[in-house]
């Protein structure tokens, strides 16, 4: 490593306190088994890791999965670890096949079911996974605040949301006097940028709320190894293949092997370490499947960019 790098600190979204990489566990249940999501989680909270993304939803899109095989791997890992109280957990509603939509009687039965699977008696932070508006601001804001005064919540975030809808919900919430959102999970990567920079991004940093991006890593192409040419057996290869024929996938890719060279770290670990960078960002979502994979994302927290490096890479993004 250079001399440019510093450690970053734990981030605060409201009253919660995360470390710079949230581990994704959209994985657990789906491309790892049990024992396998279990050493991943050991090996994550060992680097110094507390901020653990999941979703009632994952991993229904498998073949025999319900939605809910996240959150009961990671039930039984805590349970089985009896450290609730040292890490974050993140968890998302709106989206489960017998959960959908926004609206109050789902928010309140879904909570208990993620709840039940999480194997704990509070949520640290409950995302609406995916607006819905077919169902007013104020409907799933009063019924989030119900579940905050109640003790299931401690904090409440929005992902895959407009910047009107997100700005009527503050604006709302502020009204009210009603818990508000204090984090935003948006679609956010070095190969997609115009899903958060902008109106989207403005509105998060006017209201102090911090990001924490979802498919930071491209699914798997900011990694590295989807080279034009190349194949890649993974249940995610599709997505991230894709970014490979593009003229931005390759300046992408040639400037991350630039910054990644001069610092001696992984491609994956300049690619968070861009994404952290940017205004608002908290903390980036990545997934492991391995334990192997695990260095790398942990990488982010010691690995700063230089103001050429930022600027090259945005250059390669634009």
């Amino acid at each position: 490593m250079t001399a440019t790098h510093t450690p970053r600190n734990r981030q605060s979204l409201g009253s919660l306190s995360v470390s710079p990489l949230s581990l994704g566990g959209n994985v657990f249940g789906w491309t790892a088994d049990e024992s396998e999501s279990f050493a991943v989680l050991d090996a994550y909270v060992a680097g110094g890791g507390n901020f653990i993304d999941t979703a009632d939803v994952y991993s229904a899109w498998v073949p025999g999965n319900k939605g809910g095989e996240s959150e009961t791997v990671l039930g039984n890992w805590l349970a089985s670890r009896r450290n609730r109280d040292d890490v974050v957990i993140a968890t998302k509603v709106g989206a489960h096949p017998d959960y959908k939509g926004l609206s109050a009687a789902t928010i309140k039965s879904a909570v208990d079911h993620s709840l039940s699977r999480l194997r704990t008696d509070y949520i640290d932070l409950y995302y609406t996974h995916y607006d819905d508006e077919s169902v007013e601001v104020g409907e799933f804001l009063t019924a989030l605040d119900d579940l905050v005064r109640a003790g299931k919540v401690r904090e409440i975030a929005a992902s895959n949301i407009s910047a009107k809808r997100l700005e009527e919900s503050l604006a709302f919430s502020a009204r009210e006097g009603l818990a508000r959102y204090v984090a935003l999970q948006p679609h956010y990567n070095l190969v997609s940028r115009d899903t958060y920079e902008g109106e989207l991004a403005d509105t998060a940093a006017r209201h102090g709320l911090a990001a924490v991006p979802y498919y930071a890593l491209a699914s798997g192409f900011l990694t590295g190894k989807y080279r034009p040419g190349t194949t890649v057996d993974s249940a995610r290869s599709g997505g991230a293949a894709r970014h490979a024929d593009t003229d931005r996938g390759r300046r992408v890719l040639q400037a991350l092997d630039t910054v990644a060279a001069a610092h001696e770290a992984e491609v994956a670990t300049v690619a968070l370490a861009w994404l952290a960078a940017q205004p608002t960002v908290a903390a980036p979502i990545a997934s492991a499947r391995t334990v192997t994979q695990l260095p790398a994302l942990l990488a982010l927290g010691d690995l700063t960019l230089t103001e050429t490096e930022l600027r090259l890479l945005n250059e390669a993004s634009a």
